[in-house]
């Protein structure tokens, strides 16, 4: 084997520790922009509008979405490129946080919705029943 072809496999295995390293780099920096738990979790509202409002404020994927997209876009040119041994790992990682982003996104548009109901339904229940002012005297 010429150096030639010796140096060329050496950049190139440099080159795939190099994207293994983007991708896991990204996705770290995919889970640390999720929520925590405890955002979700724990809330110190007095009313319920209160407790969602201050939940669809914590159901926020961030920048989230933005580094699985770096991370996806690496381990695609990798596996294109052949450049990993074994990708499982990494795959069923962004897989991961593919789905997180999702569950996030999915609560966030039902507590959206909820938001947008609850006053609602508040009113209809204060207007709802017999008129305080009719005595049944007819």
């Amino acid at each position: 084997m010429s150096q030639t072809a010796l140096d060329d496999d050496e950049l190139f295995g440099e080159a795939a520790n190099e994207m293994r390293s983007d991708v896991e780099s990204s996705l770290e920096e995919a889970w640390n922009a999720l929520p925590e738990a405890d955002d979700v979790w724990e809330t110190d509202a007095d009313n319920v509008l209160g407790v969602l409002n201050g939940l669809k404020t914590a159901l926020d994927a961030g920048d989230a979405e933005a580094h699985l997209r770096d991370a996806k876009k690496w381990f695609t040119m990798g596996q294109r490129a052949d450049a990993f041994d074994d990708a499982d790992d990494l795959e069923a990682e962004i897989a991961a946080v593919e789905e997180a982003i999702g569950d996030i996104a999915a609560a966030s548009d039902q507590v959206g919705d909820l938001t947008s109901t609850i006053p609602a339904l508040r009113g209809t229940l204060e207007s709802a029943g017999p008129d305080d002012e009719d005595d049944g005297d007819d």
